[in-house]
């Protein structure tokens, strides 16, 4: 990292009651770096993200969003950042354009910078033509470009986006990813959630996986899938109604193996070397598949396959 850091938290935690939501992580995010969340539902991710946001005060611990103490200077941060919420909330009863320059001024923007501000973020999220739209009238996608737009209005340091393509067609999603990747070129700092682990892959310079409020493991998506997960996985799907081999049919031919109701996932560096260690067993799967490893491997791993409450 280099330069001061734009989030740090240090023993950060939040109790809401009896339950504890977040406890005692530790963070750094860097200027202009990509920074994810990722976990299951009930991880404590939208916790940590609130408290970053300032909407919501942390129980113990340090943290420091753009140098600045959040108990403390909350409204101060609050003019420097840009928030993404889950959930769009857009003034339905507003255009397009309208919604941009409202929300301008609401940070004591002129009228004559929040037009060419407005104008400018048009253009960015590729509404240009649907300026005078009512909200109601857009697309999901591009409900979604607005409120981006719509958080960027401030010129923001930090972004803070809760699982921004949700709900998505990947055509939207697509174009979601470039218009993020342009703001990190712009050097725009980001903290995002998702559950789309692609998503993660392709956005993310640095995550952190939360699973019981707690931080599981930290790295680029690179360093996590070296770290928990083998270079290739081999996939085997058997008949449903076939006999399938058990697990000692798989000794010793990859690093790792794991049996799931409709396939055998072995894990090896060298996919296509098992697969054919496979057939020469004698092991005859109706189908196979050699692929990479992916972080959506390592997420499972890590907080297993089982649905969180």
């Amino acid at each position: 990292m280099t330069g001061a850091a734009m989030v740090r938290a240090t023993g950060l935690t939040k109790r809401f009651g009896g339950l504890e939501a977040v406890r005692g992580i530790e963070l750094d995010v860097a200027p202009g770096e990509v920074f994810g969340f990722l976990g299951p539902n009930g991880a404590g991710k939208s916790s940590a993200m609130r408290m970053i946001a300032c909407v919501s005060p942390r129980s113990s611990g340090s943290l420091r969003v753009l140098g600045l103490d959040p108990d403390v200077d909350g409204p101060a941060i609050r003019a420097r950042i840009g928030v993404v919420p889950q959930q769009d909330n857009l003034d339905a009863e507003l255009s397009v354009r309208q919604n941009l320059e409202v929300y301008g001024r609401y940070f004591g923007l002129s009228r004559a910078r929040v037009r060419r501000r407005a104008a400018e973020l048009l253009e960015f999220a590729q509404l240009t033509d649907r300026a005078e739209s009512p909200v109601e009238q857009l697309s999901g996608g591009m409900k979604r470009r607005l409120t981006i737009a719509r958080s960027l209005v401030n010129d923001p340091e930090l972004l803070l986006l809760d699982e921004p393509t949700t709900g998505l067609d990947p055509q939207a999603r697509h174009l979601l990813w470039d218009r993020l990747y342009r703001l990190k070129q712009r050097g725009v700092t980001q903290l995002i959630t998702t559950h789309y682990m692609d998503e993660a892959e392709q956005l993310c310079d640095r995550l952190v996986v939360m699973d019981g409020g707690v931080i599981s493991a930290e790295g680029s998506p690179g360093e996590l899938i070296a770290r928990y997960c083998t270079r290739e996985v081999v996939e085997l799907r058997f008949a449903p109604d076939a006999s399938r081999p058990g697990a000692e049919a798989f000794a010793g031919v990859a690093e790792r193996v794991e049996e799931l109701p409709d396939r055998w996932l072995l894990y090896a560096a060298d996919g296509e070397a098992v697969l054919g260690a496979v057939h020469r067993s004698g092991v005859r799967p109706r189908a196979s598949l050699v692929r990479r490893a992916t972080l959506e491997d390592v997420f499972l791993r890590l907080t297993g396959r089982s649905l969180a409450d």
